[in-house]
């Protein structure tokens, strides 16, 4: 069978997918990441496969993924948290998928390796209260 059949068979049948991906998310399931234990747990997690393990990013493939090492614009929490939350350039918002406290404890950790010693830290009311009141997984 081709696949255009197969697609189209199971749209007459009714099938459809629960969820579907989208482009400016960063998941295509709603929902909180499991408890991770701390900003390090976080990148690991979710941010190393493309700023990388040593943090300096990567670039290839028509893709740019920015240096978190030595980041001037690290300087300021609420910069590198409102990116997270709403997402810049190809860097999809993360608002659907982190708490408070995990966009806290990761923006803390950047700040605070990778060569960067930026020692003001972010709190979770400071990320609550930059939070878009509508996810991109919402909309």
């Amino acid at each position: 069978m081709r696949p255009a059949f197969l697609l189209l068979a199971g749209l007459v049948a009714g099938t459809t997918l629960a969820t579907q991906a989208r482009a400016d998310s960063a998941s295509a399931v709603a929902g909180h990441l499991q408890p991770l234990a701390d900003g390090a747990a976080v990148y690991q997690h979710v941010c190393q496969g493309c700023h990388m393990p040593d943090g300096r990013g990567a670039m290839g493939s028509g893709a740019r993924f920015p240096a978190l090492a030595g980041n001037a614009k690290l300087a300021s929490p609420d910069y590198p948290a409102y990116v997270i939350l709403n997402g810049f350039g190809g860097m999809p918002s993360f608002a659907g998928l982190l708490t408070d406290a995990q966009v806290a404890d990761v923006v803390n950790h950047i700040r605070t390796h990778f060569g960067n010693h930026y020692t003001d830290t972010l709190k979770p009311e400071d990320v609550a209260a930059q939070r878009p009141t509508i996810t991109p997984e919402q909309e």
